[in-house]
């Protein structure tokens, strides 16, 4: 049975090869991208309505507590432990999330994304959020689109720049197919997930985002997650008000950093019990939730109300608030939940659930334009246009936490359908974006990445050396002498092969120096010495000795340093490895510089 199933298998992948390579000599190159990013959308797009609509089935079923609110609260908790249990079940108790898989993938394993990330995701992140997780499932489709360009890219046989353009058109998909927003999941992709972007790119991005939409409006129909009509034009007398709120929300994306970065940091540390965790996870996100209800779940609905002018429908209906001043109590409250939500949005995915920071951040950001122009018309002298307010701060917010200015300027521009801010909007996501970028010059998710050379940023050279590994560059095939051989030895040996540096070692093979042609050079011609000196007489210790998990970033730099032609390597043991020489690593660079090409050049 099991040689029938092999056989029928290798027959199935054998016609699907032939089915591609018939397709790819049917068309040109850039005819078969374009017909296998128009997949990768549909495909995406159909994984982003699907798990939409699962978070609402979701979310109706939780809707049944709804009415004992002890039980309600105890939902996320529900959500959290289920998570776990499917974790530790099914993916043995681990599970790389977000974006900072994607950006990995991308630049350490040639933009291959294991398939488990075609579902895991959608599955997680559908209950932790489903039942009222403080995150959000933009991350998590990103991660899905990703991964399905990913797919997509390997079953298409498409090289590694290929790949990485179908990974940012599953990614593109997702977003637009989310937020009905195709410009801003084009945005995205090029912004976040791109660092190398030629302008060929934008016509498969383009592609992949209306498939996205378009899967969108014909399963969601006008459902999208968010929906706005202006209720008031945009007044050039309130741009100082504008730039105000851009400072602020500069500050404040700092600020959410570094709480959801110092609460995860707590809870991934604590080591106990994962259930456990999961359980006290949920049970801190019901003590938030009893009082600032807004917090539960993705926190849109709240949104709508701010930005429809009815925001006293967030409020709290125990009766002792009746007692406090709507307006104080509406920005007492609204301060309170946008310096709350980094928390909860950390206690949700430390302890176990999966989400990601993109709903959060435009939540906080809405709350931050909603508190600033209540606060400004609470003056008595100001009538400053609260719902427009309330939009541009997710866009403030967004793109000083996500680090995507364009996104949020043409995200909020599209879910407003129009441009009627977009001053505003370019106003204050410029000044937070500016802001902080220059007092935290990398994406929180990303920063101990980024630091280790483990992703690409938007600097070429460094991005090129990150897609290298020192075991790729580094010759393995090397003789290696001891201390106590002769000189002739070693001249054997140079007079059989071509090899310009030499390993000295221990018995235990222990690096303990290295020998250069140069130095040797004048005892070629005193064949008297060649007996009477041995290899301890001459070796001495390398200008730097490389462990064999060196980022090829970091050789570089050793060689920019050390000025010298070759390297040894080592592992943890100080045991040698091989060398790795300067001209074998400009040689990989330069193969790497030569993948980076338009997709309209010939191959």
């Amino acid at each position: 049975m099991r040689d029938w199933i092999n056989r029928w298998n290798k027959k199935i992948f054998r016609g699907y090869h032939n089915g591609v390579h018939f397709l790819q000599t049917r068309v040109s190159r850039v005819q078969y991208i374009l017909i296998t990013a128009t997949l990768t959308g549909f495909v995406s797009g159909m994984m982003a309505v699907l798990l939409k609509r699962s978070v609402q089935q979701v979310e109706k079923f939780v809707q049944h507590f709804s009415g004992k609110e002890w039980l309600f609260l105890l939902c996320p908790a529900a959500g959290l432990l289920l998570t776990t249990w499917i974790i530790q079940r099914f993916f043995r108790g681990h599970i790389e999330k977000g974006i900072a898989m994607v950006l990995k993938s991308i630049a350490g394993k040639s933009s291959f994304i294991p398939s488990r990330n075609n579902y895991i995701h959608f599955i997680t992140s559908a209950l932790t959020v489903g039942f009222g997780g403080s995150a959000g499932l933009e991350s998590p489709i990103v991660a899905t689109g990703s991964s399905l360009g990913s797919t997509m890219g390997r079953l298409g046989l498409l090289s590694y720049s290929e790949r990485t353009l179908m990974i940012a058109c599953g990614a593109a998909a997702g977003i637009s197919a989310v937020y009905d927003a195709p410009i801003a999941g084009v945005m995205f992709a090029v912004e976040v997930l791109l660092a190398e972007t030629v302008v060929s790119y934008f016509v498969p991005l383009i592609i992949a985002a209306v498939m996205g939409v378009l899967c969108s409006k014909i399963y969601l129909g006008e459902s999208s997650v968010l929906n706005f009509v202006l209720k008031q034009d945009f007044n050039y007398k309130f741009v100082p008000f504008y730039v105000l709120m851009g400072v602020g929300a500069g500050f404040l994306s700092l600020y959410y950093a570094k709480a959801f970065r110092g609460t995860d940091k707590k809870l991934h540390h604590w080591k106990v019990n994962p259930y456990m965790k999961a359980l006290s996870g949920g049970l801190m996100l019901a003590a938030f939730f009893l009082i600032f209800a807004p917090l539960y779940g993705e926190g849109y609905e709240s949104v709508k109300m701010l930005a429809d002018d009815t925001p006293a429908r967030i409020l709290p209906s125990a009766s002792w608030f009746h007692y406090i001043p709507q307006n104080v109590l509406l920005l007492v409250f609204t301060g309170c939940i946008l310096f709350l939500k980094p928390l909860t949005a950390a206690i949700t995915i430390g302890s176990g659930g999966n989400g990601g920071n993109f709903a959060p951040s435009v939540f906080v950001g809405a709350y931050w334009g909603f508190f600033f122009s209540r606060l400004g018309n609470a003056t008595g002298w100001l009538h400053l246009p609260e719902g427009n307010f309330t939009l541009v701060g997710m866009a403030g917010l967004l793109s000083g936490v996500m680090y995507c200015p364009l996104t949020a300027i043409f995200l909020i521009a599209e879910i407003t359908n129009g441009y009627g801010l977009i001053v505003p909007l370019m106003i204050v996501s410029s000044i937070a974006y500016f802001i902080a970028r220059t007092f935290e010059p990398f994406y929180m998710e990303t920063k101990q990445l980024a630091l280790a050379g483990e992703i690409f940023t938007h600097r070429r050279e460094r991005n090129i050396l990150s897609a290298l590994s020192l075991a790729s560059i580094t010759e393995h095939d090397q003789d290696v002498f001891h201390p106590e051989d002769a000189f002739r030895d070693l001249i054997q040996h140079v007079a059989k092969g071509d090899k310009q540096v030499f390993a000295v070692v221990d018995a235990d093979r222990r690096l303990l120096g290295v020998i250069n042609m140069n130095d040797i050079r004048g005892m070629l011609f005193q064949p008297e010495r060649y007996d009477e000196t041995t290899l301890q007489d001459i070796f001495h210790q390398p200008a730097a000795m490389l462990p064999d998990d060196t980022p090829v970033t970091k050789v570089m730099e050793e060689f920019d340093r050390t000025k010298v032609a070759f390297l040894p390597v080592i592992d943890e043991e100080r045991r040698f490895v091989g060398f790795v020489s300067r001209a074998r690593l400009f040689e990989k660079y330069r193969g790497q510089v030569a993948q980076l090409r338009d997709i309209y050049e010939d191959q």
